[in-house]
């Protein structure tokens, strides 16, 4: 894997955690979610249109991605409505490179040597332990956190799989926001439809530009390692935003971190550790 891929994956992955942390701790993580998107498009809406460079092999793909990231936002938002970041994220973000490199491997036929494979499998090993829970925690929430985490993984793994065809056709800052206005603009007006306009008017505010800002940062850093190396060890070392999202969470949502966690954390690093020096 290059190294530039690598930094970008790598980038990606700490505003990846921030912008999950800023959501779940929103007053309204729906709202806040569809706010925030929008305000990510507006940001990105110059960038893309200076870059250009799509052609129309991209607009399936875009298309595919853009009804993906519809489902993917409103399953996250929707999941950190009472539920957990340190349950949810690493659950979905631990899933999802595992089944990349399967998919990657049967459906587009991308190579994956030994190296990467044993990455990707210490990375998501060590995502599970930083999420990990106490049998005494195995409630009625915790088990609903974690089909949430398991159908976003899905979500994560199919768009992860498309992007990395399409963003063959185009540059990544048009590609992008070819996928993310759509999706910003039919899970908006979503809300809206279903009487949220007031929700969407109280998330007016910096917050939502920051989380935006993250938003189109995190995708277009990802976008980018993917025109340099494969779908599987870019989503791999994305997953190393568990460590990040993990400390955040502990640090603004007061969630706990024990030695459990934190043995996790440094089998995620050593995972990443083992697909930036792979083949």
């Amino acid at each position: 894997m290059p190294l530039s891929a690598f930094a970008l994956a790598l980038g990606a992955a700490a505003l990846h955690a921030t912008w999950n942390v800023l959501v779940a701790g929103a007053r309204d993580s729906e709202a806040a979610t569809a706010v925030a998107t929008v305000a990510g498009v507006i940001v990105l809406a110059p960038v893309a249109l200076a870059s250009g460079g799509v052609s129309d092999a991209a607009l399936p793909f875009a298309a595919a991605s853009a009804l993906l990231h519809v489902v993917y936002l409103a399953m996250l938002a929707r999941a950190y409505t009472g539920g957990e970041v340190s349950v949810v994220y690493p659950v979905s973000r631990g899933t999802a490179p595992v089944l990349v490199l399967v998919f990657g491997a049967i459906v587009i036929g991308e190579e994956t040597s030994a190296v990467q494979a044993a990455g990707v499998a210490g990375v998501s090993a060590g995502v599970f332990l930083v999420g990990a829970r106490r049998p005494a925690a195995h409630s009625r929430l915790a088990r609903r956190d974690l089909l949430f985490g398991l159908a976003i993984a899905l979500t994560i793994a199919a768009y992860t799989l498309v992007d990395a065809e399409g963003v063959d056709h185009a540059r990544a800052p048009a590609y992008l926001f070819l996928l993310l206005a759509p999706s910003a603009a039919v899970y908006a007006t979503a809300l809206a439809l279903a009487g949220r306009a007031q929700q969407l008017r109280a998330e007016l505010r910096p917050r939502s530009l920051l989380i935006g800002a993250c938003i189109v940062g995190a995708y277009g850093s990802v976008l980018g390692a993917l025109r340099l190396a494969d779908a599987a060890p870019v989503a791999a070392v994305r997953e190393s935003s568990v460590v990040i999202a993990t400390l955040l969470a502990a640090a603004f949502l007061h969630e706990r971190v024990d030695a459990r966690r934190l043995g996790g954390a440094l089998l995620v690093a050593a995972g990443v550790a083992t697909i930036a020096l792979g083949p």
